[in-house]
């Protein structure tokens, strides 16, 4: 099955013997200020396969350099802090270089909405974490459209400074024709945000509960509403099973 947005018919399913990732296409349209609905996905037809955390890496990063050698691709890595999206974006960043691709790391972390507005209804409010925490505008502006195939390529990386809460003063930088834009973060699907690939991380309920750290505990209602009303595994172009950091687990089709 092809990756969503890139044109080459490879599948991304080096891990396991030519079987394809699964894939399940979504045309489900946005509605003003919301998410969209799930896509219904026959789940009697899905298989998890285990892989270790090097192969999965490996395989990726094979898949996504391959792709298009003269054109930017956008990848989100999608997931919760309890299943570390981060990690992953970051391993990649290497593999992807030592195969011929310039790679720019970006967190969403950097694209914070100011905390006038972040907090307006309390610091520990699950509503404005799920809408409004993440400045996706500014991240579609500065990162997202110039970074697209036919963008200008000026970018910026990081936009706003949660510390000191002020604009982070980062200079644009020019995007290589080729660059990889890995852009790790929780809740990045289901909104519009104009990803080629898409990776979601999936915990299931109590892999969450168990590994949400106490003091992002009140997140939990977020990604609760965002996996009923989203449902990103279901469109995701490819969907691993955390529950188990060590062994990671790709969802297959038959």
């Amino acid at each position: 099955m092809p990756l969503r947005g890139v044109t080459s018919g490879e599948p991304l399913g080096g891990v396991t013997s030519g079987v394809p990732l699964r894939r399940v296409t979504s045309d489900v349209p946005l509605r003003p200020g919301l998410r969209p609905g799930p896509v219904e996905a026959d789940h009697g037809r899905m298989r998890v396969v285990p892989v270790s955390f090097e192969s999965l890496v490996e395989d990726l990063a094979d898949r996504l350099a391959s792709r298009e050698s003269d054109t930017r691709i956008r990848v989100a890595v999608d997931g919760p802090d309890a299943a570390d999206p981060a990690r992953l974006a970051d391993a990649l960043a290497d593999p992807l270089r030592v195969r011929g691709r310039p790679v720019v790391r970006v967190a969403t972390s950097d694209f914070l909405r100011p905390a006038s507005l972040r907090l307006e209804f309390g610091r520990t409010n699950p509503d404005s974490f799920y809408n409004g925490w993440f400045d996706e505008a500014g991240l579609t502006r500065e990162l997202l459209v110039p970074a697209a195939p036919e963008g200008s390529g000026r970018v910026l990386t990081r936009l706003w400074d949660a510390g000191r809460d002020r604009s982070a003063r980062q200079p644009y930088e020019e995007l290589p024709a080729c660059a990889i834009v890995l852009v790790s973060g929780p809740l990045l699907l289901g909104s519009g945000l104009p990803f080629d690939v898409t990776v979601h991380l999936e915990l299931s309920a109590a892999a969450l509960e168990r590994r949400t750290a106490e003091d992002q505990r009140w997140t939990l209602p977020a990604f609760r509403r965002y996996a009923d009303e989203v449902a990103p595994e279901t469109f995701a172009d490819v969907v691993v099973r955390v529950d188990d950091p060590r062994r990671p687990a790709i969802v297959l089709e038959r």
